[in-house]
């Protein structure tokens, strides 16, 4: 059992959980996973390690409350206990070597460039991070990405926060005053990441993405997390999450990531519906 130490919302949709997992925490790197499962009749379902302390042996993920087993993380509390907690899973991202990188977070993609740019600036290197939110009411994550960056660009979608627009947009405008960066690493929904290579295409940047596929084993058993990366089917849970962002094959990705929407929207109902009896 994985005891609950921390809980905390960070906005109406998304709260933060710190879990007590000492063996995870001690080879947990930035870009990895865990799998958890609520209890002996939960689903396996994927979180990225948002950050982790090796010596109080604790990880933190970030949970965005969408389905059903997202929202019965939200109902526990702190002192609560969670039956597995594996990992850490999946191919750290390759930060070392790079003297100058674009961090990109889009909405809950930002708990994943958290650990990004820390590392990144505990190395050394020079980080510029941008993120991207639908409104103000939704920003996470301002004052911590602060810490760990250079320069830190917060973009809404409305201007709720001052400053409208996509990543994209910020990102070509640091391109176009002059900034040459070594890589770029993009986190986040898909459109926004396929939209960011795009750009980063056009200027020959190499770009890192973290896919977030269908994923149940985590071994690389199962299959169903198959990415297509330069003509080859990858699987993210072992090859991945992280790959060469102008490489994937971004429509069949997408195409994939929606099918069983159906299914995660009738299994919600369930779980509302027992819950008013």
């Amino acid at each position: 059992m994985y005891k609950i130490l921390k809980k905390e919302e960070l906005n109406s949709q998304i709260f933060l959980m710190t879990v007590e997992a000492p063996l995870v925490a001690r080879r947990a790197q930035p870009g990895q996973f865990i799998i958890l499962r609520i209890d002996e009749y939960g689903e396996r379902v994927p979180f990225t390690i948002s950050d982790f302390d090796k010596d109080a042996g604790t990880v933190t993920i970030i949970v965005q409350t969408l389905g059903k087993t997202t929202k019965q993380l939200s109902e526990l509390s702190e002192g609560d206990c969670i039956l597995d907690f594996a990992g850490p899973l999946g191919m750290p991202t390759k930060l070392d070597g790079l003297k100058k990188v674009c961090v990109i977070g889009g909405g809950l993609g930002c708990a994943i460039a958290y650990p990004q740019a820390k590392k990144l600036k505990k190395l050394g290197a020079d980080v510029t991070v941008i993120s991207g939110f639908k409104t103000k009411d939704l920003i996470i994550l301002e004052n911590e990405l602060g810490l760990v960056s250079d320069k830190l660009v917060i973009t809404t979608d409305d201007g709720s926060n001052g400053t409208q627009g996509f990543v994209t947009d910020r990102l070509k405008e640091e391109l176009l005053s002059g900034e040459k960066f070594d890589e770029v690493i993009a986190i986040g929904p898909l459109p926004m990441m396929r939209a960011v290579c795009n750009v980063t295409k056009e200027y020959n940047i190499h770009t890192t993405v973290s896919m977030n596929p269908i994923m149940i084993d985590g071994t690389g058993m199962c299959g169903g997390c198959r990415v297509i990366v330069g003509g080859e089917t990858k699987f993210a849970c072992v090859d991945g999450p992280d790959f060469d962002g102008h490489l994937i094959d971004w429509e069949t990705a997408i195409n994939r990531q929606h099918m069983f929407k159906e299914y995660e929207q009738k299994s919600l109902h369930k779980c509302r519906v027992r819950d008013t009896l």
